[in-house]
């Protein structure tokens, strides 16, 4: 029941970051003059997705399956929240550049591209370490108790 809360919690952070960066994006882009297209869009879907959708189906699994038993399902948790934050963060970097029309060096223009990369990739690892204690638990089902 714990790790259920956690997850629950988990979720309930990224729908008020999602809320948040939409209504940033929408302000922030009208304040600016600038019509939208900018990677600041891209942060509100994200993190209802793949923040608030995730957990809450994660709160389920953990419910049905207990998949916190193990070293593993706090690396993915881990990992996963890590790369979300970082993949979001980038898009809000690059989309207040964007909406600020700042000219920027192809270094540095580089170095946000590596970092969304990064935040990619950890979101990715940390899938992949959800389905390795999702499916091995699937073959395991808690067993409830008749009441």
């Amino acid at each position: 029941m714990k790790r259920t809360k956690q997850l629950v919690n988990t979720a309930f952070f990224y729908a008020l970051l999602a809320m948040a960066g939409g209504v940033f994006y929408r302000e922030f882009t009208k304040f600016n003059g600038v019509p939208g297209g900018t990677s600041l869009g891209f942060v509100h879907g994200h993190l209802f997705m793949l923040g608030m959708l995730f957990f809450l189906v994660a709160a389920l699994l953990e419910e049905r399956f207990t998949l916190s038993g193990s070293k593993l399902f706090g690396s993915f948790y881990a990992v996963y929240n890590i790369g979300l934050l970082v993949t979001a963060g980038t898009f809000v970097w690059r989309g207040v550049l964007q909406v600020l029309d700042s000219p920027i060096s192809k270094g540095l223009d580089a170095s946000i591209s590596g970092v969304a990369g990064l935040g990619h990739i950890l979101l990715g690892a940390g899938i992949v370490l959800f389905f390795i204690r999702l499916r091995k638990r699937a073959w395991k089902p808690k067993k409830h108790n008749a009441e």
